[in-house]
């Protein structure tokens, strides 16, 4: 993972003088330290090191001079020689002691990814002698530990140009297996993620989708740098840095999915496995020589660089930890753990070759192993999807059953809170419910005593909304047909309804029995106060149903005219939200109390209904009208 494989930009090759339109440097020297006096063609370069014991590896100090000679005599007289420059660095160019061409900042070290310039200048159309060409060179935090020496080629721009270009081209489709299986798996990342934002319960989609993004990323910056694809040299370090986080992500990954605890030893690991990227991103965002130095400290030391690779190789042993035995694993995840294990063999040779003291040749050994390792991520992409095609297919069988209760629910709520009311000789009333959901918590009865000819009315509303709200309201509607058999005070009813809800949940009801020439006895637990011709009643003060046992319910008389009317409504009229957070509220609710059910809750509703509406409403009317 740290040491991900970089292009491999390649030199272009002699070929004899009547056809060669590019030659390679007969000699270079490189210098570490920033001196403009080392541009001057008569240098003496006794205390340099030759080009071929460049060590190409990140040092903690940005600054180097190289220094190359180049035989013009070599190209074919119609060449009009141009300088190609390319490297992934910030460089000035000086021949023969002449600043000719420059790119990035050679102060601060920033430079765009994937730059290549053909210059041109006097001094190089000579075929009199060597011209001495010498490149200044600024180096940011490089990624994969990785410090190479920019190419020079002198000959023919557009032959120079195509050669550059086909070498990119055959680098990018050497590794076309890679980049597929990454896009495939960035994609997926991409798609549990935005499956994770709508279900925040499944944890390990989260973890999975971070860890293949993560591993997309390192690929992806490489491909940019492949494809020579221009960005900004900080943003290639900062995708690197961030793409460190791999070994955190997938131990919380293999616990979460098996939905284990992550062992105290496997929490340490992950907590030092995140020491590097915080550092490496770190390092980015730090001026040039202070980024540098700590990039060098962080990853480059044998002993950093040998720890890395330590924890990052302990973290694949999560998958066994977390797996094994397989006869413990969850339904149905056998595959996914076989794949997993796959992959952590993958990452694990991934991880060996890299440790310093192997001294292996671990760009050759990335190119055997990378295809193999991409293709057993992508595995795991599969097998992820086929788990959670095979989780979304139970979801909704449950959804299925879950809705076919639901619906046996409504239709017990419809039988229990009826839509037609029964006769009511002497009232004309009218009624509106609209539950917030499938199954609501308000609830209502209207029933005609034929005992004395009057009519007991009460309405409700359980705390809470939903199924189990609506079993509750179902409850008290059985309750209360019970309690009407042996009596019919709405004191009485109340007191009984009390003591049944005990340890069940609270309601707020309301219960009234009007007889035919107009008075009213009302009882009152918590709900809110009628409106009686448009203005509210003023009731004491009483604790909901359930609250507190052996409680009474003191009745309040009141008599009723011909024509004049009673408004009974739950708190969802009341409590109505528009857009802008705005209740509905009591004066609004007061100044339509004197219209019909319909338009009260009409009213309710489109101004932003929240919770269930209950609205009734209750008339004095001749002996003659009979409401059905």
């Amino acid at each position: 993972m740290r040491k991900a494989l970089l292009p491999l930009l390649l030199l272009p090759i002699p070929v004899a003088a009547q056809t060669a339109l590019t030659i390679t440097p007969q000699q270079c020297v490189w210098k570490q330290g920033d001196d403009l006096r080392w541009a001057a063609a008569n240098l003496d370069e006794s205390a340099w090191q030759p080009a071929s014991e460049w060590p190409g590896i990140a040092t903690r100090t940005p600054n180097f001079w190289l220094r190359c000679r180049f035989d013009p005599a070599q190209l074919a007289l119609a060449v009009n020689p141009q300088l190609q420059v390319s490297g992934d660095l910030a460089w000035q160019v000086f021949v023969d002691g002449r600043l000719i061409a420059a790119s990035g900042n050679i102060v601060t070290g920033t430079h765009t990814v994937g730059t290549v310039a053909d210059d041109s200048a006097p001094e190089l159309s000579r075929r009199n002698g060597l011209i001495l060409v010498a490149v200044r060179m600024t180096f940011t935090p490089e990624v994969n530990d990785s410090q190479a020496l920019p190419l020079l080629a002198l000959g023919d721009s557009s032959l120079q140009r195509s050669t550059y270009w086909s070498q990119v081209y055959e680098h990018t489709q050497a590794q076309a297996v890679t980049w597929a299986c990454y896009a495939l798996i960035a994609s997926a990342g991409l798609f549990f993620l935005a499956l994770y934002w709508f279900d925040r319960t499944q944890r390990y989609i989260l973890w999975i989708s971070l860890a293949w993004l993560d591993l997309a990323t390192l690929r992806i910056n490489e491909f940019l740098v492949s494809a020579s694809v221009h960005y900004s040299s900080h943003l290639e370090f900062f995708l690197y840095a961030i793409g460190q986080c791999l070994p955190a992500f997938v131990i919380l990954f293999f616990f979460s999915v098996n939905r284990k605890p992550v062992p105290l030893l496997f929490r340490i690991i992950l907590g030092a496995n995140l020491f590097f990227p915080i550092f490496l991103v770190t390092a980015s965002l730090l001026p040039l020589h202070a980024g540098v130095a700590l990039r060098w400290f962080t990853e480059v030391t044998p002993a950093m660089s040998t720890l890395e690779d330590l924890l990052s190789l302990t973290a694949c042993f999560a998958a066994p930890a977390a797996f094994l035995p397989l006869g413990s694993v969850r339904k149905g995840q056998t595959p996914l753990a076989i794949v997993c294990f796959v992959w952590m063999l993958m990452d694990a040779a991934y991880f060996v070759v890299q440790f310093p003291f192997l001294n292996l040749d671990v760009i050759s050994m990335f190119l055997k192993i990378q295809p193999y390792r991409s293709m057993a991520i992508a595995a795991v992409v599969v097998s992820m999807t086929i788990l959670l095609v095979r989780q979304l297919r139970t979801t909704n069988e449950e959804r299925a059953e879950l809705h076919g209760e639901m619906e046996s629910a409504r239709e017990i709520q419809r039988y229990l809170i009826p839509e037609t009311l029964p006769a009511t000789p002497g009232l004309a009333i009218r009624s509106v419910y609209q539950p917030a959901r499938e199954v609501g918590g308000d609830f209502f009865q209207v029933l005609p005593d034929a005992r004395d000819g009057s009519t007991l009315i009460v309405v409700g509303d359980v705390a809470g909304k939903g199924l189990k709200a609506g079993m509750l309201a179902a409850l008290i509607v059985g309750a209360i047909r019970t309690a009407f058999q042996f009596t019919s005070d709405p004191g009485g009813i109340l007191a009984l309804l009390n003591e049944r809800l005990q340890g069940r949940g609270l309601v707020t009801c309301l219960a009234m029995r009007i007889d035919r020439s107009g008075s009213v006895d009302l009882a009152n637990a918590g709900h809110l106060p009628p409106y009686v011709n448009g203005r509210e009643l003023v009731l004491d003060g009483a604790l909901p149903l359930g609250a507190t046992p052996n409680t009474a319910f003191p009745a309040k008389r009141l008599q009723l005219g011909e024509g004049e009317s009673v408004v009974l409504v739950s708190d969802g009229v009341i409590e109505a939200r528009n857009s802008s957070g705005e209740l509905f509220g009591f004066d609004r609710t007061a100044a339509i109390s004197t219209e019909s059910a319909e338009n009260i809750a009409l009213a309710a509703q489109h101004f932003g209904q929240e919770d269930d509406i209950t609205v009734l409403t209750l008339q004095l009317a001749p002996a003659e009208v009979m409401h059905a």
